[in-house]
């Protein structure tokens, strides 16, 4: 008999009744650190007292009036944005997946608006994750995203990640847009280079083609800057934010330049709750606190002990881990065993990991998290690493 809540997820056996910083506890009052941030979602933590504020002050307002009228809470976390990064304009959704639907539908408006509607093949790449819409797994082209879902919508050419042989053959008149994760996350926490991100930018502004980065997993402070395209020095023209923008509240962006959002005019796209108060005024308050230039440089700074740390975890259990990769703190502990057991004795050990594609460990901690809990994490891991190995 199928479950009330359909069966598409398989759980861990536990229950998380609380969150405190870092730490999460469950029904039976253990105290779980947390190092998946609910899928790199959780950027400062839980329950964190700036955004708890500014939840209960909207809450007590105004909760929702739909994208008919104007939201000052919108408004002024757009601002912020456009503030803080390339954009000019933002589109507020739910979630990463609908952000990455408005960042495509832009790309094709674009070239649609100025008479070529022959542009709408967007490039992709193996092991990316976009999403799980129709789009966007189409987008990615993963055979364990798309198997029974089809036909998938068309448009899309997949060529290898960091292949740039086949990009530069694949690049001609019909190309809207090339789609990347600067960092990605499912596949198993791969890093662009900034060399590679400088020369297709190089690329695209030859062709005429638009950049979209995906920096729902890696931007918002991810990696030690705002988002991670700004340690090669380039911009995109769209981009899609989520996870992280909400602190835990549901909430995405997609945000383009001036030029690249000229085709998006009223009515041409939408959503009834994107960017409503609450949200907003959560996203907000988690702005005023990632954007600050001493909170990055003191995440780039516990990043730098992360990595050491964990390289010292590979260096003593050689038969478990093979390297680390990532940037800032979004790293990922490669395995010579499976990842799932790893993660398994993790949680006997009260650590929160995520597993990630490559049979990596993504480990993912509140931006905030103390140097101690660090510490603390590693050594859990290690002690995980003993029991796998055992």
């Amino acid at each position: 008999m199928i479950s009330a809540v359909m069966p598409t997820y398989s759980r861990a056996d536990l229950t998380f009744v609380k969150g405190e910083g870092s730490w999460l506890v469950n029904e039976d009052g253990r105290r779980f650190l947390d190092f998946g941030g609910g899928i790199a979602v959780t950027c400062l933590g839980h329950a964190h007292p700036k955004l708890v504020e500014a939840l209960h002050q909207q809450a007590g307002e105004l909760w929702h009036t739909s994208n008919l009228f104007h939201i000052p809470a919108q408004e002024e976390l757009a601002a912020k944005l456009v503030e803080h990064t390339f954009a000019d304009t933002v589109f507020f959704t739910n979630s990463g997946a609908e952000a990455m639907e408005c960042a495509l539908k832009t790309a094709r408006k674009y070239w649609s608006a100025k008479g070529q509607s022959e542009r709408v093949n967007i490039i992709a790449f193996t092991n990316s994750f976009h999403g799980r819409t129709l789009a966007t797994v189409s987008a990615a082209g993963a055979e364990k995203l798309t198997d029974g879902f089809g036909p998938l919508l068309p448009g899309f050419i997949h060529l290898p990640f960091g292949d740039h042989e086949a990009l530069e053959a694949a690049m001609d008149e019909t190309i809207a847009a090339v789609l990347v994760e600067p960092v990605q996350g499912e596949g198993g926490i791969l890093p662009l280079p900034d060399a590679c991100l400088k020369g297709l930018r190089d690329m695209c502004d030859e062709n005429g083609a638009l950049i979209i980065f995906d920096e729902i997993q890696c931007g918002m402070g991810r990696t030690g800057k705002l988002f991670a395209h700004e340690w090669a020095g380039i911009t995109p023209d769209i981009m899609a934010v989520a996870k992280g923008i909400g602190g835990g509240f549901p909430l995405g962006a997609c945000l383009a330049t001036e030029e690249a959002a000229s085709g998006m005019v009223a009515g041409s796209h939408g959503s009834t709750y994107g960017g409503n108060p609450l949200a907003c005024a959560v996203g907000s308050a988690v702005m005023d606190v990632v954007s600050d230039p001493e909170f990055l440089a003191d995440v780039s700074r516990k990043a730098g002990l992360l990595r050491q740390r964990l390289e010292g975890l590979v260096a003593e259990h050689p038969d478990v881990f093979e390297l680390v990769r990532g940037s800032g703190l979004m790293l990922g502990l490669k395995c010579k065993l499976p990842n799932a057991d790893v993660i398994a004795a993790a949680r006997d050990q009260e650590l929160i990991a995520i597993p990630g594609g490559d049979n990596v460990v993504r480990v993912l901690p509140a931006l905030n998290i103390s140097d101690e809990e660090i510490n603390e994490g590693v050594a859990r891991l290690s002690r995980a690493a003993n029991a796998v190995a055992a």
